[in-house]
């Protein structure tokens, strides 16, 4: 009543057994190989990417609210004394999730994307810092595709500490108030019994000299810029 064993069906059942799991195994390891392979040339177009003005996206499914035209992005680097520059001169470290999105991107649009573009403060493309840096696409038309952002956002302040930098009016303004407010701190009768409007001017006129050559001097002697010239710029001295 019990059937007798078959050795060959056995071997045979162990060998199709063995055989479809080594199969498996040989499948996972060649997907594991591409996906690491994938990650490695996305991570070298973006260190050494060419510049390029397009991509090309099916623009039926991308998200809208993720595209920016280059006269968006120039005013938030304005406002913010941000950089936005080819990807390759970044010096910061692009997060594994930064690399998924942009494989994804291309399997959903069946394309190889390049000419990354990073928006971020100037540091961040001489060494790493915590501020937050946003990975853009080109797209055509001075149109960017926003593909990730990571990091810290930047300080609440950065704006109204980087009028200034916006262009020589704001600065000299900000130089003259600067000069006005150190004046009304100078002690009545320190130079003088008596305080005068004269003198008063007069102090002023010297603590704006002061001021004035402090930041030219600070700024001639780090090649510094206004934001405005520099917010594209590559140069470490801008």
């Amino acid at each position: 009543m019990i059937r007798r064993t078959n050795i060959q069906e056995k071997l045979n059942r162990e060998r199709n057994r063995t055989t479809s799991k080594t199969s498996l195994f040989r499948q996972i390891e060649e997907i594991l190989k591409l996906n690491q392979s994938e990650r490695e040339r996305i991570l070298n177009t973006i260190s050494n990417g060419v510049p390029k003005t397009s991509n090309e996206f099916d623009f039926d499914i991308l998200k809208t609210e993720n595209i920016y035209h280059i006269d968006q992005i120039q005013k938030i680097c304005i406002d913010y004394r941000l950089r936005f520059l080819n990807s390759s001169f970044f010096k910061g470290e692009i997060p594994a999730e930064a690399i998924s999105k942009i494989r994804r991107l291309e399997k959903t649009h069946d394309t190889t994307i390049d000419g990354l573009k990073i928006l971020a403060p100037s540091k961040l493309f001489k060494l790493e810092d915590k501020d937050d840096p946003l990975l853009f696409a080109p797209i055509g038309n001075d149109y960017f595709y926003l593909i990730h952002k990571w990091g810290n956002d930047l300080h609440p302040l950065r704006k109204l500490l980087m009028w200034p930098f916006k262009s020589v009016v704001n600065l000299t303004l900000v130089v003259v108030l600067c000069s006005y407010l150190m004046t009304l701190m100078v002690p009545n009768g320190l130079f003088s019994k008596n305080s005068t409007t004269a003198q008063f001017w007069i102090i002023f006129f010297f603590m704006f000299k002061c001021m004035a050559s402090v930041v030219i001097f600070y700024g001639f002697a780090l090649g510094k810029n206004f934001t405005p010239a520099i917010w594209n710029s590559k140069y470490f001295n801008s």
